[in-house]
């Protein structure tokens, strides 16, 4: 059973009551009894005589803050389980570029309302996108009620729809100039993808609009080793080190991957303020090689975050997913058991979560939770459950396991349609 859409472009003003459920914020500690969920991300003890917007049941709940996904190219969840045992260059070659030359607006809108059904129903409200047509992404998520940064792809060959460098950066800015100052909870960035994609001139030009505009600057950085070992024999430097060296970086620029870097590069990033975002199971999946250095990245002092890549190189836009294999190849990778515990791991995954969200403590993964309910969180990050309800701004984005934002049969069966009409394309 679904529940048609409901509008998402208003707050409501008055907090919600959950009684006897448990709560795990920031601190990582385990809170038991009546709470109030309010907007812009505080909570309160519940004293029971608040006006509030509705009292709900929490004894088979536990309240978190929400996932945020800080890679993602979500309309690419058309091209999921595409291609599948392939090598990246060959996947790349005769899975994903044939069919986005004929990709659409529509098939676009399509796919990432399929994506943002996902997101919603696996507890994360946040989402920092690259992909083709950046004005219909932000306009779907937008009326899906979830907050984003939407980078327009840069590259210097012709896009999707046949546009050239300079034609994507105009469009870019025109989404930047009309969202500034706008209070929706999706801004608009520039998505440089890579030093073998962007020519130095596009790389800087980016940067420029960016210190002009403030918006974010986001690009693919050290994925795999040939990137890293193509961009040395060019320019005598490995891409974070080249990058700094043209004056690319702004303040929070995205650089998703980074799994083959220098510790002189980790202090470049820690330097310029900049995310990196370890994407584990892309990576691994694709047979990169090598995997973001955790423990490495955390000494140099860089701002680390978790991302899920596309649908079509990961086949999961579940965050929980991410942090799991993330912990789980960091402790691999370093023989060391200690490395990400489930509190760092939690923190890195929902870091700057305004939002909330609820997970059904009833179902069998989640059991045991312990007396004092000490095992919650590695169960929900080990384990997994249902996600029952999401606030976002104070508006209910699903409530009791039924997204209401978006009619989440309809999206699928629009998905399953698209794909068959688009496979059919090569």
């Amino acid at each position: 059973m679904t529940k048609k859409p409901v509008s998402c472009d208003f707050m409501e003003k008055e907090p919600r009551r959950i009684t006897d459920t448990h709560l795990i914020d920031h601190d990582g500690i385990v809170k038991k009894g009546d709470f109030l969920i309010n907007n812009e991300g505080t909570y309160s003890v519940s004293k029971g005589h608040e006006d509030v917007i509705e009292t709900i049941d929490g004894s088979n709940r536990l309240i978190t803050r929400s996932l945020q996904n800080w890679h993602t190219h979500l309309a690419m969840i058309l091209n999921r389980s595409m291609g599948e045992g392939l090598p990246l260059m060959e996947w790349l070659e005769k899975s994903i570029f044939p069919l986005e030359k004929n990709i659409t607006p529509e098939l676009i809108e399509i796919g990432t309302r399929a994506a943002a059904a996902e997101l919603i129903s696996t507890g994360t409200t946040f989402a920092c996108d690259m992909y083709f047509h950046p004005d219909i992404i932000g306009k779907v998520l937008s009326d899906s009620g979830l907050r984003a940064i939407v980078c327009g792809p840069i590259t210097d060959f012709p896009d999707a729809s046949n546009h050239t460098e300079g034609d994507t950066l105009k469009k870019v800015q025109n989404l930047i100039s009309e969202n500034k100052g706008s209070k929706n909870k999706v801004e608009y960035g520039i998505g440089t993808h890579s030093v073998y994609a962007c020519s130095e001139e596009t790389l800087c030009k980016a940067s420029e609009i960016s210190r002009r505009t403030g918006c974010t600057l986001s690009i693919h950085t050290s994925e795999t080793r040939k990137e890293v070992a193509d961009c040395h024999a060019e320019t005598g430097m490995y891409p974070i080190e080249y990058l700094d060296s043209i004056d690319y970086f702004t303040e929070g620029t995205v650089c998703a991957h980074c799994g083959w870097v220098t510790k002189k590069e980790m202090r470049i990033l820690a330097t310029h303020e900049a995310h990196a975002v370890h994407c584990p199971i892309s990576n691994q999946k694709l047979a990169c090689g090598g995997t973001m250095s955790y423990p490495a990245m955390k000494e140099a002092g860089v701002d680390i975050r978790l991302g899920t890549d596309g649908a079509a190189s990961n086949n999961s836009l579940d965050l929980r997913a991410e942090a799991k294999a993330a912990s789980i190849i960091q402790k691999h990778d370093h023989w060391d058991a200690r490395v990400l515990n489930p509190l760092e791991t939690w923190k890195i995954a929902t870091k700057d979560s305004l939002d909330w969200i609820t997970w059904d403590i009833n179902n069998i993964r989640m059991r045991p939770y312990g007396k004092n309910g000490e095992r919650l969180l590695s169960n929900l990050i080990y384990s997994g459950t249902n996600c029952l309800d999401v606030f976002v701004d104070g508006n209910a984005l699903r409530r009791d396991g039924i997204t209401l934002s978006i009619d989440e049969e309809q999206a699928a069966l629009e998905l399953e349609l698209a794909t068959l009409d688009y496979y059919s394309q090569i």
